[in-house]
C-alpha cells in the first residue's frame, strides 16, 4: 500500500498501535505454567476491546494471536501447551480496524534461557534495527535484505530464507509482495514513499528454511528443530527514517 491521505496515516498508526499496545500485554502476562491458549485469550479479550478484528482469523487460522515456542518458528497454534522456564517464546500479532491493517512480533526468553537464545534475540532484534535503517524512499528495496543477511553473518547465524516481510494496509500481505531478509541481487524493486512494509527478519541457529506441521497444517519449524528468533514492525517508507506505526503507548 501507498499512503494517499492524511487519513490513511491516522487510521494505520491507530491500529498499529493497538497490535503493539496488545503484544506488549501479552509479553508481560507470560509466565511460568501458563498456557499459549489462556495467552491467546488475553489477545483476544484485548482485540475486542479495541473494536479490532484478529487477522489470523480472518484468513481461517484457529487463533486470535500466533503463538510459537522453541522449535516452532512461526505460525504456532495456541493450545494446552505449558510455557516453562527457558522457553524461547514468539508472539505476532496483526489486526484490522476499520478496513486497515497493523502487523508486529517479538521474540523472548522466559527466565534467563540458554546463551544460544540469548544470542537469537540480540541478533534478530539488531537486524531488524538494521533494516529499518536502510528502509528508505529512493533505495533498492534489497538493502532491507542485505541489512539483515550481514547482521546475522556477523553473529555466526542463518536467515530462514522461506519466510519474509510484505507490504501492509488494505489487507494483511499488501504490495510490495515478499521483502526478502537475503541479499536478492535481481530484485528489481525500490522503496517509494509512502509505501507501508512490516519488516520481520528470522534469525536461524543454524537452518534455512522452515517446513509446515503436516498434522495442524499451520505451524512452521525448521526440519531439525533448531531455534529462530523474530522482531517485526510495520512503518511508512520516508525519504529519511521511517515511520514505525507498531510501537506501543508510551514509546
Amino acid at each position: 500500500m501507498i499512503i494517499e491521505t492524511d487519513e490513511d496515516l491516522v487510521k494505520l498508526q491507530k491500529i498499529g498501535k493497538i497490535c503493539a499496545n496488545i503484544l506488549q500485554a501479552m509479553q508481560e502476562a507470560t509466565r511460568v505454567g501458563i498456557t499459549t491458549k489462556e495467552l491467546d485469550e488475553l489477545g483476544g479479550r484485548l482485540l475486542a476491546q479495541y473494536g479490532a478484528t484478529s487477522a489470523p482469523m480472518l484468513e481461517g487460522f484457529p487463533g486470535y494471536t500466533c503463538i510459537s515456542v522453541n522449535e516452532e518458528i512461526a505460525h504456532g497454534i495456541p493450545g494446552g501447551r505449558m510455557l516453562r522456564s527457558g522457553d524461547l517464546v514468539n508472539i505476532d500479532v496483526s489486526a484490522e480496524l476499520d478496513g486497515y491493517f497493523g502487523d508486529t512480533g517479538a521474540s523472548f526468553l522466559l527466565g534467563n534461557g540458554d546463551k544460544m537464545a540469548q544470542r537469537l534475540l540480540r541478533a534478530s532484534k539488531e537486524a531488524l534495527a538494521n533494516a529499518i535503517t536502510a528502509a528508505v524512499a529512493g533505495r533498492p528495496l534489497n538493502h532491507i535484505g542485505r541489512a539483515v543477511e550481514n547482521t546475522a553473518r556477523r553473529h555466526g547465524l542463518k536467515i530462514i530464507k522461506n519466510l519474509c516481510g510484505h507490504g501492509v494496509g488494505h489487507s494483511l500481505h499488501d504490495e510490495p509482495d515478499m521483502i526478502d531478509n537475503y541479499y536478492e541481487p535481481k530484485e528489481p524493486r525500490r522503496l517509494e514513499k509512502g509505501m507501508v512494509i512490516a519488516i520481520e527478519p528470522f534469525i536461524s541457529e543454524a537452518e534455512q528454511v522452515v517446513v509446515q506441521s503436516k498434522s495442524d497444517g499451520w505451524t512452521l519449524r525448521t526440519p531439525h528443530r533448531t531455534r529462530a528468533a523474530q522482531f517485526e514492525h510495520t512503518l511508512v517508507i520516508t525519504e529519511k527514517r521511517p515511520i514505525i506505526l507498531t510501537l506501543p503507548d508510551g514509546r
